[in-house]
């Protein structure tokens, strides 16, 4: 099989990407191809990103807070859609939300000091066994 496909996500008005920018770098370097959306983005530009460019997995980055209204919307819009694309979140998420997030079907959310090594070899491992079917 080909390179991971990552797309890399901003979801609604939250203007901070440094984090989003260094995990794309990082993921990169890893030898994953990494589409990056921008920032201000809405779950359906996100979903139609993901199909277009044939991802494999989508990383949503969040620094707003909105974690708990958007991420549900994303990935109600991938089901949907028919699309089975693995969605993990990285950012400012309070410890209490985490398994909110899992609920609703994050596999993995990554928090403010998370080792990049845990998050590639994670994405790594969430792909493969997608992959696998």
């Amino acid at each position: 099989m080909g390179k991971i496909r990552v797309v890399v996500a901003k979801l609604g008005l939250d203007g901070h990407d440094r984090g989003a920018r260094v995990i794309s770098r990082f993921l990169r370097d890893a030898g994953m191809e990494v589409i990056y959306t921008g920032i201000r983005q809405s779950p359906e530009d996100v979903c139609r990103v993901a199909l277009h460019e044939d991802a494999d997995l989508i990383g949503v980055s969040i620094l707003s807070g909105a974690h708990n209204a958007l991420v549900p919307r994303l990935i109600a819009e991938l089901e949907r859609s028919a699309l089975d694309i693995p969605v993990v979140v990285g950012g400012i998420v309070p410890d209490d939300d985490i398994d909110f997030l899992r609920s609703k079907g994050v596999r993995a959310v990554f928090t403010p000091g998370t080792p990049v090594e845990e998050i590639v070899k994670t994405v790594n491992a969430i792909v493969e066994e997608k992959r696998a079917g």
